[in-house]
């Protein structure tokens, strides 16, 4: 069985289609430099720049976030706090703690 060329330029288009789509996407995947810097900076939700380390409410969101994944809870105490760098700084050491992932 011959193939005519109208089946011959089908396959050809098909395949010629799934490659420009496949390169748009993986185009598409792969972020700008700049994006991905800024992305790894903020894979904890926070950038290189900010440390709360020494700021006593994460050290406070440590100390609870370790004593809930102790004790199998989720969020025991709800805190807002009146600025929000504390409130972010809260967070991010429960966040730690609650991992595992902050050993002090």
């Amino acid at each position: 069985m011959r193939m005519k060329w109208s089946q011959i330029a089908c396959v050809l288009a098909i395949i010629f289609g799934s490659g420009i789509a496949g390169g748009t996407v993986r185009a598409a995947a792969s972020a700008l430099p700049q994006d991905r810097s800024h992305d790894q900076d903020n894979r904890d939700g926070r950038s290189r720049e900010q440390d709360y380390s020494k700021n006593q409410k994460y050290e406070q969101g440590l100390r609870e976030g370790k004593d809930d994944l102790a004790h199998n809870r989720d969020h025991s105490k709800k805190r807002h706090f009146k600025k929000d760098e504390d409130q972010k700084a809260y967070e991010y050491g429960y966040e730690e703690g609650h991992r595992g992932e902050h050993d002090h």
